[in-house]
């Protein structure tokens, strides 16, 4: 996440200021017994997951000017449920946003209990795992440090997100069939760079010998057929952050992971399908991409020239040092389209010419572990004798933000100084970092003490570690985000143990995964300090004590022994209030025109392919109502009978929908469709639809709809 200083200005100004879940018992079917080892029963679903398109924060860049203000398309959850010839079972779930957080899965897990039982799923099978898009609404989570651009906890947008998730897992568990999975591996180029090479060139020579690039490149595809070989779903797993829509973008996304989703589901679903409704899923993962940029051009100075090597700065300024992706002059929607596109193209190769059959067992082993002062011992301890994790805390380079998205008020990355007396005192009146934490954390110059902080951290400090095998498929759930260098340590970690019982392992890292804790840079990395070291919240041996700690679970799955289940981590209800004001009074001209056409399309002549079809509606505020599972536009066709079809609808690529305030309480919605080269001739409208909240002395909503004129597409 790129936490820039902008985030901790809002923090100072906030310390100066002062489910619907369907509630019914599903019986748990004796499902069939499959003798075969690489027979499945698998089932999927796929529900929307999308929060507020209107004046609310946006989770991944911190910054609080970036607010929604409409929808590009709709962030949605695709689960996979997966049962063995025994019996036994687990759940991977990808989502649409930019994280999991330790409320979301806690809370999904509860409701799922109410409607399965308690021993269906659990935390232990159970695995949630985000996208990293930066472009959806924030405020799902409780913490303190990952809610105050967000002006604290946003209930509805959590409900939504973790209702959609068990919405998702529900209609994964309805449908599953005998089934069978195949994977197949291989390398993306030209899709993904490292954005901190600096930090990366510090980890040993040898270590680095061992692989062609300094991110990863390999990517792995799980073909989910039916017994008869028809395809029904695929998981792919690359490493890359969702930043290819930048820090300016206002619009609801999944940026590159949810347009390749997109891309591919309506291929394998027919162009005339809507988002979100068709048989086929098809999830792409995230993976260890803490240092890893879609933005493939590279960073340079607003001049042309090169970046500082070391801090990333242009004449010794973060702000003016970006990151372009391989759009057209940066073009953040292209951008979007290619790296997208990139990752669906290598996705469906591997996916047409899967070979390794996937069998064996479904085994998974979870604990909860307190991650703030985790004994890290040999192998894993960098050599240091009495290593330990620390107290979480962020460092100055924290507030430096990324090439992705720089920071400000001269806050740099690779900075190990504190001369920065104004940023201390104000660090200072949050929480006094001692010495023993200042020892703990170094060389991090300690900007927030976020683990000391009275009488809640403002970061959770217990940590899920989960591992889930599906043959000799091997997820290791990470709760951050792992560096290309951490990621390749962990997995070799958990391959040479794990490799004992299982042929042939293909170790995957599932990231950003059941909660989230920041980054996980290698000790070499952390001791440069750059973005991604001074956000490693538990210290310098933060990677050591995970690969100890998830040696553990491989080792007691290749033992077939069970772990300690560890302490269950604090409850967070009630404890963040939520300071963004409700809406008081949506108002339309005459007081009911809610649907009414401000600027209508042209109807004198017809539109061509590629031209831009434009319609502003008077409308009411997007949070009133999100219409989960619906649309706010459609485009309709009209049909040689008299009726019309909808062909798309805000869910999809082509359409864009934009808020805006216009005067007092009067909102302007803004429809954009881009007619694509598969439009056929015709005749066609655009719709608008929304609750409007037409008394402020009244929570009453009421429904409207707008259309405009008919045009036509030659």
């Amino acid at each position: 996440m790129k936490r820039s200083i902008v985030f901790i200005y809002s923090l100072v100004i906030l310390l100066l200021s002062v489910g619907f879940i369907d509630a019914f018992k599903i019986s748990i079917e004796n499902h069939i017994k499959l003798s075969d080892d690489s027979s499945y029963q698998i089932g999927t679903g796929i529900y929307d997951i999308t929060g507020p398109g209107a004046e609310t924060n946006m989770m991944g860049y911190a910054m609080p000017g970036q607010i929604t203000g409409g929808i590009h398309f709709r962030q949605r959850a695709r689960a996979f449920v997966f049962i063995d010839s025994e019996g036994n079972r687990a759940v991977y779930v990808s989502t649409d946003s930019c994280m999991i957080f330790q409320e979301v899965k806690i809370q999904v897990i509860q409701d799922l209990q109410e409607i399965f039982g308690p021993n269906v799923y659990t935390h232990d099978n159970v695995l949630l795992s985000g996208t990293h898009t930066h472009s959806g609404p924030a405020g799902f989570s409780e913490y303190a440090l990952y809610g105050i651009t967000a002006l604290g906890f946003y209930k509805k947008n959590f409900d939504t997100i973790c209702d959609g998730i068990v919405q998702a897992i529900v209609k994964a568990h309805k449908s599953v069939q005998p089934a069978r999975m195949l994977t197949q591996q291989g390398e993306l180029w030209n899709s993904n760079i490292n954005r901190s090479p600096y930090a990366y060139d510090n980890n040993p020579e040898e270590e680095k010998a061992m692989y062609d690039a300094n991110v990863d490149k390999n990517m792995t595809v799980i073909r989910i057929e039916d017994m008869s070989g028809n395809p029904f779903a695929a998981i792919s797993f690359f490493a890359v952050h969702c930043t290819s829509m930048n820090n300016t973008n206002h619009l609801i996304s999944g940026d590159n992971k949810g347009y390749a989703s997109y891309l591919w589901e309506k291929q394998a679903n027919g162009q005339s399908s809507l988002p979100g409704t068709g048989p086929f899923i098809a999830a792409f993962g995230q993976s260890n991409e803490g240092d890893v940029s879609p933005n493939t051009r590279g960073p340079t100075c607003r001049d042309g020239k090169p970046c500082d090597y070391k801090t990333s700065t242009c004449n010794g300024k973060v702000e003016e040092c970006w990151a372009l992706g391989p759009g057209t002059d940066g073009d953040m929607f292209e951008s979007t389209q290619i790296i997208g596109g990139n990752q669906f193209n290598k996705a469906l190769e591997l996916f047409n010419n899967a070979t390794i059959q996937v069998s064996g067992k479904i085994q998974y082993r979870h604990t909860w572990t307190q991650f703030t002062n985790v004994s890290v011992e040999a192998p894993y301890n960098s050599g240091v004798e009495g290593a330990t994790t620390c107290r979480g805390a962020m460092g100055y380079s924290f507030a430096g933000g990324t090439t992705d998205g720089p920071g400000a008020f001269n806050f740099i990355q690779g900075d190990n100084s504190t001369t920065n007396p104004f940023w201390n005192f104000i660090g200072g009146i949050i929480a006094k970092p001692t010495p023993q934490q200042t020892a703990c954390q170094a060389p991090k110059p300690i900007l927030i003490d976020v683990g000391m902080v009275e009488p809640i951290p403002w970061v959770p400090d217990v940590m899920p570690l989960q591992i889930i095998t599906l043959g000799q498929i091997v997820l290791v759930a990470v709760p951050g985000e792992f560096t290309t260098m951490s990621g390749r340590r962990l997995r070799n970690t958990v391959r040479e143990i794990i490799g004992q019982s299982i042929e042939n392992p293909i170790v995957l890292i599932a990231g950003l995964a059941n909660t989230y804790s920041g980054y996980i840079a290698t000790f070499e990395e952390f001791q440069v300090q750059r973005y991604e070291g001074a956000s490693t919240v538990f210290g310098p041996h933060t990677l050591g004590s995970y690969q100890q700690e998830f040696a553990k679970l491989a080792q007691s799955i290749v033992d077939g022994t069970q772990v300690d289940p560890g302490t269950f981590p604090r409850n967070m209800s009630g404890h963040t209030p939520f300071f963004l004001p409700p809406v008081i009074v949506d108002v339309a001209p005459k007081f009911d025109d809610f649907g009414d056409i401000y600027t209508d399309v042209s109807t004198s002549t017809p539109y061509s392919i590629n031209q831009t079809v434009t319609v502003i509606f008077y409308g009411a505020n997007l949070r009133n109502n999100f219409m989960t599972e619906s649309s706010f536009l459609t485009v309709d066709q009209l049909q040689s009978n008299g009726q019309w079809t909808t062909i798309l609808n805000d869910g999809d690529w082509d359409t864009k929908l934009y808020w805006k305030m216009h005067d007092l309480g009067f909102s302007l919605i803004t429809v954009d469709w881009t007619i694509s080269p598969i439009t056929q001739p015709g005749t066609y409208r655009i719709t608008h639809s929304g609750y409007a909240k037409k008394n402020p002395f009244s929570d009453n909503l009421t429904f409207y709809q707008g259309f405009s004129s008919n045009f036509n597409v030659q």
